[in-house]
């Protein structure tokens, strides 16, 4: 079985047994704060093409004119409901509309904003001769995301210095590495995450823990609060 077909049946499968968790979700959405049900975010394809990638809205309506493109667990722009739905990753769901249009696979790399594809070198660029996908060993090693980057002022330098390495890494040993086997023990694998956050899969066991993320995140706060403070010291 090719890997596109295994995508649209599973795809067309999952969105059919859980239109009842759809349709709730999207119900509380609406209840939850004024707004569209569905996020709509452009994000680089396969070959860096452009697509709308959807998801279930988790923050207020314009979040990406408020603030930066990199959620942290505390961002005040998250709803109510967008917290309960990311922390189970139920905001990912519609997500299984854009594999049967055939814009994302179900096990790939995340994909990523434009503007960041932009910045791959030429290692990196390998990446987009994928489809992007809903799930892969980045998307698992680094599935709280929000934590990780709790507390740092600027949550996009954090994740461009801290989080943007491993993944990269990661995305690249999966391109490297990849099969329908390897596709399935990823599923298993985020699927066990959501529910045991320790879980940890032997292919990602040597990447930092969350708490080694956190205290990297950490280190370049107190680093860079110390290089504002010299800045800002007026001369004797």
């Amino acid at each position: 079985m090719s890997k596109r077909v295994f995508d649209f049946v599973a795809a067309s499968t999952g969105l059919l047994l859980l239109s009842p968790v759809m349709l709730f979700v999207a119900l509380w959405i609406k209840r939850d704060s004024p707004g569209p049900v569905f996020y709509r975010g452009r994000r680089a394809g396969r070959g860096g093409i452009p697509f709308q990638m959807l998801k279930f809205r988790s923050m207020v309506t314009n979040a990406d004119k408020i603030g930066g493109p990199t959620t942290a667990g505390n961002d005040s722009r998250v709803t109510p409901s967008g917290r309960f739905v990311r922390k189970y990753k139920l905001d990912e769901i519609p997500q299984l509309i854009n594999v049967v249009r055939g814009e994302m696979s179900l096990v790939g790399p995340r994909p990523e904003v434009v503007d960041k594809v932009e910045k791959y070198n030429w290692n990196e660029r390998r990446i987009l001769t994928l489809r992007p996908g809903i799930t892969d060993w980045a998307s698992i090693w680094n599935s709280d995301e929000g934590g990780v980057l709790a507390g740092a002022p600027d949550p996009d330098d954090a994740y461009e210095k801290v989080i943007r390495p491993g993944k990269l890494q990661l995305q690249l040993y999966y391109l490297e590495n990849r099969s329908l086997a390897s596709d399935l023990k990823i599923i298993a694998a985020t699927l066990i995450r959501i529910v045991h956050k320790r879980y940890t899969p032997a292919e990602i066991k040597s990447y930092p823990t969350f708490r080694q993320l956190r205290a990297s995140v950490a280190r370049l706060v107190a680093t860079e609060q110390i290089h504002r403070d010299k800045t800002n010291r007026p001369a004797a």
